[in-house]
């Protein structure tokens, strides 16, 4: 019996690249998945301006504060065992990396990232259909590793942006050392990884990747940090 994961095989994309091209885009990216492969990555080309930003079947404003990021999915085998079949399950996305990011120049401005699925609505990541997880980039012109979620200001927010107060089922690392999830590339506080992982232990957000259409990353002002 072959596992047909919803992160395998090529990625295919009407905005820019096919295969194994990877995405460089400004603060907001749009990846198109085709059919799901274990614990694996993908993405889609892009070039992306200011402005209105048209993926297929919507449309989304972008604040740019770097102009090549990757994105990164990973998953992981959930159970669901069946009458019919023991062996019955699907692969859950696990996590969200946005990669390549410079920390410094993206100082002041906050981080989101969301999932849509193939019929353009944003999925539920969290507690009380929270569909967007959000992280404070650091303000530091050296910005070290760090997978404090309260120093990152991680946390939940409404599609319109709203926050959301309660449970945080999520955790966030952000690395700036070490080699990248994306493609193995040296880590550096110019090009860091932000990892969101979506449920790491109570496991209850289980997404299966076979739904998922693309995943919008976005970066927006911080009025908080604003000296």
């Amino acid at each position: 019996m072959s596992l047909h994961s919803p992160l395998s095989g090529s990625v295919k994309s009407r905005f820019g690249g096919s295969g194994r091209a990877r995405s460089k885009v400004a603060a907001a990216i749009a990846v198109v998945i085709s059919i799901p492969f274990f614990v694996s990555t993908f993405a889609a080309s892009v070039t992306v301006g200011s402005g209105a930003l048209t993926f297929g079947q919507g449309s989304q404003q972008a604040v740019a504060c770097d102009s090549q990021v990757y994105v990164a999915l990973a998953q992981e085998w959930k159970s669901a065992p069946t009458a019919q079949d023991a062996t019955a399950g699907f692969f859950r996305v696990k996590s969200v990396t946005v990669s390549g990011l410079d920390l410094v120049a993206c100082q002041k401005t906050k981080l989101r990232v969301r999932l849509i699925n193939m019929q353009g609505q944003e999925i539920v990541l969290g507690p009380s259909n929270a569909t967007v997880l959000q992280m404070a980039v650091p303000t530091s012109a050296a910005p070290e590793s760090s997978s404090d979620a309260a120093a990152l200001a991680l946390g939940y927010l409404t599609g319109p942006g709203d926050v959301i107060s309660g449970v945080m089922n999520a955790t966030i690392n952000m690395s700036t050392s070490g080699t990248s999830i994306y493609d193995g590339s040296t880590l550096s506080a110019n090009a860091a990884d932000v990892t969101f992982y979506l449920d790491p232990t109570q496991q209850t957000i289980n997404i299966d990747g076979a739904i998922v259409g693309r995943t919008t990353v976005e970066s927006v002002n911080n009025p908080s940090a604003m000296g």
